[in-house]
Formats: structure tokens, sequence, C-alpha cells
């Protein structure tokens, strides 16, 4: 089943769900798919109307065209922006809206990742991408930092070490590099990202989704939590699987030799 979401003042996404997988394009070649203050509205309304929908089990989030996911920030937006507005987190916000969406969500990077777009792509649980994408902070070039998640999200993801030198020198790495460092799981031809996207969200779409939400859940925590803590939201995760009817259906098909048919509940 295939079903295309429409919005009345959505012009800069496209947004469908297909078996289960949402996915949401930046649609705004001509700039790149600049995220201006419009996508960003477009972004949080498309996000809240997903997490709604009980059809979608993955996000995937990517960019319109092969050369750019998010090329950044809209420039003439930031050039606008006062103190007011930085500390209103505008794209902080979203991306933490992003991160806290309750399914899996899967950046597939398509081309440039920059500044606000390679933010996007960390608030994402998963990232792949493209053998001709980019990825990069240079904010500290336009005389500012990155300020929506990266000073944060980044060295959990690659480290310390890395994610200093990625903000403070603005180096822009490819694809094979992000793939070293971790930034990134996996590198593939442009031409069979989206594909091989689908296939890795039909994978997770397999399992039991309830247990799916609280193993993201808990391993959100992580980064957040002391190890007890953390320790104890994924006790309490696994109480309420043990307690579920996805986990009696789950390891009744595995000792009956079939494929489980999870319910999320």
């Amino acid at each position: 089943m295939f079903r295309t979401l429409f919005m009345a003042d959505r012009t800069r996404l496209k947004v469908t769900v297909e078996q289960c997988i949402g996915t949401v394009v930046v649609d705004r070649p001509a700039v790149k798919n600049a995220l201006d203050l419009e996508t960003v509205h477009e972004l949080h309304a498309a996000l809240r109307g997903l997490a709604e929908d009980s059809g979608v089990g993955v996000l995937i989030i990517t960019g319109a065209g092969e050369s750019s996911f998010v090329s950044g920030a809209d420039i003439n937006d930031i050039r606008a922006r006062g103190r007011d507005d930085g500390l209103a987190a505008i794209n902080s916000s979203l991306f933490a809206a992003v991160e806290r969406f309750p399914r899996p969500t899967i950046a597939a990077v398509n081309g440039y990742a920059l500044g606000g777009g390679c933010e996007l792509a960390l608030a994402c649980d998963i990232r792949v991408a493209a053998d001709s994408a980019k990825f990069g902070q240079p904010e500290v070039g336009l005389g500012i930092i990155p300020g929506a998640g990266a000073t944060q999200r980044l060295p959990r993801i690659v480290g310390m070490g890395w994610a200093k030198h990625l903000i403070l020198t603005g180096e822009i790495i490819d694809a094979k590099q992000a793939l070293e460092i971790g930034l990134v799981t996996a590198v593939m031809p442009a031409g069979q990202l989206q594909v091989r996207t689908r296939e890795l969200a039909r994978k997770i779409l397999r399992h039991g989704p309830l247990a799916i939400k609280l193993a993201k859940a808990a391993l959100n925590a992580s980064a957040r939590v002391d190890l007890d803590s953390g320790l104890l939201i994924e006790t309490l995760a696994q109480a309420i699987c043990y307690a579920s009817e996805d986990k009696q259906e789950g390891t009744s098909a595995f000792l009956e030799k079939r494929k489980a048919k999870f319910t999320g509940r």
C-alpha cells in the first residue's frame, strides 16, 4: 500500500508511506535542500503526523535529487537571525523531535550533509550514505558554532577527538572517511541508496515493534543518564517486553520454527 500524505501548506517536503515505511524528502533542489524557517515548520508538522500514524514502523529522511541531502541552514535565514532567534533553538528543537520520534529513523544521505544537514543526520538513529555524500560542520567559517546538536551528538557518535577536529576545522569529509570514523554505518553506490535503505528498514520491521520502540528509548537514555539509571531503564523496558503478547509470539515462533506475527502489544 502506497500513500502520499498531503498538507495544504506544504511546499518543501514530499511525505509518503509505503509498506509501513514512511519517507520524508526535503525537496528544495534549487537551494540544495537548505533548511529555511518554513521547511523547519513543515518538518515539525510531518513528524507529528507520521508519529500519530500507526501504519508507520520506520521513517527514512532524505533529500531530493542526487547532489544534496540537506546542504545546511539557509544562509539568508542565518544572516537575519539575532540573539533571541538563537535562544529560540529553532533547528535544535526540530532535531530533538527527530531524535524523539517513536519509531526508528534512518538518514539516507544522498549528497551534501553540511551544517544543519549533518545535524539532521546526527539526530537520526541510523545513517547510511551514497558514495558521493559529503559531511561537515563548517559553521565556524561563518562566525558561528554548530547550534543544533552537533557539539553534543557528534562526540557521542564519533568520539570527542573527531568531533573537535570536524567542528574546529570546518573540514568536509567524504563518505569513505565518514564510514571509517563511525559517522555512518554503510556506504553504497548512489544509484542503490534508496533501495538498500528500504531493505534496511524492512529488516527492522521484521522484529517486534514494541521491542524496537523500547530498545530505541533505552539507547537514547544511555546518552543522558548515568550507568545505574540506564540499567534501571533497560530492566523496566525488558519487564514490559516480558509481559507482552509480542514476547509470547516471538518465542513461540522461534520454537515452532515459523515466522513470527507481531502485533506491537
